[in-house]
């Protein structure tokens, strides 16, 4: 990954409170899993998405950049969270929300 291309990575995640890199974009995914995590975190309001299949530096690097290896990758408040699977637990558990407005979940 070229410094350059960590450094977008970077400020994108810094720079919005949820970050979603998806196949396509929040009107029109181009996978089941990335609609999923769209309308899980739509209702939270500033939903900053990166659609992977424009570039394909991109869709490696984010791979690269947080050592995991499916699309979508969602990052909440600077923190990887992990692909729409754990967004799902999350959500079903309650702790979603509670992860968005920045709070931590004992457990």
């Amino acid at each position: 990954m070229t410094p350059e291309l960590k450094a977008r990575f970077d400020e994108a995640i810094r720079s919005h409170k949820i970050v979603l890199f998806m196949k396509g974009n929040p009107l029109f995914p181009q996978c089941g899993f990335s609609a999923r995590a769209v309308q899980l975190l739509q209702p939270y309001g500033d939903l900053h998405t990166v659609d992977v299949l424009a570039d394909p530096e991109v869709r490696q690097g984010i791979k690269d950049y947080t050592n995991w290896p499916t699309i979508p990758q969602i990052f909440i408040n600077g923190e990887f969270i992990g692909g729409s699977d754990i967004l799902m637990e999350l959500a079903e558990r309650g702790e979603l929300s509670e992860l968005v407005a920045g709070k931590k979940s004992e457990g």
